[in-house]
């Protein structure tokens, strides 16, 4: 990938002081444009922000550059306004394909989500969720008892999946990680790690006594009766690293910390 000698840049930050002060600083050095316009998006802010950046202007197909300035950076480089244009032509391309969620409630509705990190099914009560497990139309599971379940895509493997005990995918694997929440019965039953073109299909059983949520990354779904996860066959962004810090490389050494 290569941009412009001289780059049009979007700034865009989350709403805190630190991260709109960083925003106004760099807009004066180096102009401002709207994302449409521009050859790169420059996102100030943490990983929430940067999910935010990635789910509003993903489709326009810019590539995305984060600068942390919140509290948690695993999608972000450091912030060093300093030589900017330098480190965005320096910077090193993570191509992403989001999952699709497709979610049909009880009501009768459908809705449809993009996920970068994960789709996560959740109990709404103090009673554990009833799943039953399809992969590419067969039953692989015909009973999870627990507390939810996550499909995470690589990117999202060491965010909620790791701390489910799932495990670290490598950027690239074409892989995607099925990870149970809690699970009460299969007690034993640990996930699977699928390829990434599966189709993942979750029914909630007993779902009026045991309603369950769905959520594509932070976009909510109550009282789902039925959901439908694959890798998106049309949808990718790139994100852009510093060598010294990319993404890959934060995930290799995500495996390795005691």
């Amino acid at each position: 990938m290569s941009l412009p000698p001289v780059p049009r840049i979007a700034f865009l930050a989350s709403p805190t002081p630190e991260a709109e002060a960083a925003r106004a600083k760099l807009a004066a050095r180096h102009g401002a444009c709207e994302p449409a316009d521009a050859d790169v998006i420059c996102a100030l802010g943490g990983d929430g922000f940067m999910l935010h950046t990635l789910h509003r202007y993903g489709g326009l197909g810019r590539p995305v550059y984060g600068m942390k300035l919140g509290s948690v950076g695993f999608l972000m480089n450091q912030h060093r306004p300093d030589d900017l244009v330098e480190r965005l032509h320096a910077a090193e391309p993570t191509v992403l394909r989001p999952l699709e969620m497709v979610a049909s409630s009880d009501s009768g509705a459908t809705t449809h989500a993009l996920a970068y990190n994960e789709v996560s099914l959740l109990r709404q009560t103090r009673q554990a969720a009833h799943l039953r497990i399809y992969l590419n139309g067969q039953q692989r599971l015909e009973e999870l008892v627990c507390d939810g379940i996550i499909v995470s895509t690589p990117a999202g493997s060491t965010a909620y999946n790791f701390s489910a005990h799932g495990p670290i995918l490598p950027l690239g694997s074409q892989v995607i990680a099925l990870t149970p929440i809690a699970a009460f019965r299969p007690r034993r039953w640990r996930g699977a790690i699928l390829r990434a073109d599966t189709e993942v299909r979750l029914e909630v059983l007993d779902r009026y006594k045991r309603p369950v949520s769905a959520t594509a990354d932070s976009h909510e779904v109550r009282d789902v009766a039925e959901v439908r996860v694959r890798e998106s066959l049309e949808r990718t962004v790139t994100l852009l690293f510093d060598r010294e810090h990319n993404l890959e490389e934060r995930i290799l050494n995500e495996q390795f910390q005691a």
